[in-house]
């Protein structure tokens, strides 16, 4: 399932409020196969608001690794949101899962290195949801600056 809210329609207890318009969110199951198209999404937004080349790969690669670190935390048919908010010099995006009950996300692996190296901001949430009954969703949020000037 691959859903683009890009609609105003008024929030209802089982659909959270639509982005904001500086925002995309993209939900697909929670499967490996999906991480090309958010890695693409994430690329192509960078791109379009101008970060160089260096900080569109970073990025790329660290929604890879985000992603697939919720993916492999995720219950079986989960679907992963992935919501990107664009801001004037800042891309944030946001990733979420549900997962049976608490998890941790390692912090002491390469894959977590490799993820904090690549963005300025790496934060973790998770937390119940009433929404999902008794599970709880696990969050990775990542910000990454713009360093150079715009064109």
């Amino acid at each position: 399932m691959t859903v683009f809210n890009f609609d105003r329609q008024p929030a209802t207890p089982t659909m959270p409020a639509p982005p904001r318009a500086d925002q995309i969110e993209i939900r697909v199951n929670a499967d490996a196969a999906w991480l090309p198209s958010l890695r693409v999404v994430a690329a192509d937004l960078a791109t379009r608001a101008d970060f160089d080349l260096d900080e569109v790969a970073d990025l790329r690669m660290a929604v890879d690794q985000a992603c697939a670190e919720l993916v492999s935390a995720a219950d079986s048919g989960a679907v992963l949101v992935c919501r990107f908010a664009m801001d004037r010099d800042r891309i944030t995006v946001t990733a979420t899962v549900p997962v049976s009950g608490p998890t941790a996300i390692p912090r002491d692996t390469f894959g977590w290195r490799v993820l904090t190296t690549l963005v300025d901001e790496v934060e973790v949430l998770d937390g119940a949801d009433p929404s999902q009954g008794a599970g709880c969703m696990l969050c990775l949020r990542l910000g990454m600056l713009r360093q150079a000037a715009p064109r």
